[in-house]
């Protein structure tokens, strides 16, 4: 599984992490280091499994917890229509 950003979503890399913004809506996110590179990742083209090894090498955090924690951001990106699978 790939997700996609939304095309509707601008993404901004800023010095704390990046921010996800919804121009249909306005709405925007802030996001942390770890979700950035989770992110980041899975702009780039990677797929979850790939966004988990960047999270493991970037972070101090197992494999297990990695994992946990991409597929619950994507779910929830995907849930406010910011990504879509």
């Amino acid at each position: 599984m790939t997700p996609l950003m939304a095309e509707q979503v601008s993404v901004v890399e800023t010095e704390y992490g990046m921010v996800l913004l919804d121009e249909r809506t306005g709405e925007y996110w802030q996001l942390t280091p770890s979700a950035s590179t989770i992110v980041a990742r899975l702009r780039d083209g990677g797929g979850v499994e790939e966004a988990v090894v960047a999270l493991t090498r970037a972070f101090d955090v197992n494999e297990e917890t990695a994992r946990r924690d991409t597929l619950a951001l994507v779910e929830r990106l995907v849930q406010l229509q910011v990504m879509t699978r």
